[in-house]
């Protein structure tokens, strides 16, 4: 069971840890990127991509849209503790489904499709 006290100090280490177990190739080409942990996704972040809930999002230009240039634009992933602390009641799951989300936020600014990414996920399964 998730601790009463848990916290976003807490999610926020998670998602240190995830960002720290991805390969150096990708975490260096993160670096215009903010991810931010908030309590639950508004309305409008809900409406930009038509879901009733998330887990996370990623708001900005994947890297496989930029300039030729290749100048890098302000992305954003968002981190949304309230539905990942109640959809995974035991610390392992919670820790896994930040990891899963961080890392499908992560697979969107690097122009990786939802329908790609479950696609590879079926492979993998």
């Amino acid at each position: 069971m998730i601790p009463s006290d848990f916290d976003d100090d807490a999610m926020e280490a998670m998602v240190i840890d995830a960002l720290e177990r991805l390969p150096e190739p990708f975490r260096e080409r993160l670096g215009s990127v903010a991810i931010v942990v908030e309590d639950e996704a508004d309305a409008a972040q809900l409406a930009s991509v038509g879901a009733y809930g998330l887990y996370g999002l990623y708001q900005g230009i994947p890297r496989t849209r930029l300039s030729a240039d290749g100048s890098p634009s302000p992305s954003k992933i968002t981190i949304f503790r309230g539905p990942l602390v109640r959809a995974n009641p035991t610390p392992d799951r919670l820790a896994a489904a930040v990891a899963d989300t961080v890392y499908h936020e992560i697979a969107h600014h690097f122009g990786i499709s939802d329908e790609r990414l479950h696609e590879l996920k079926r492979g993998r399964d």
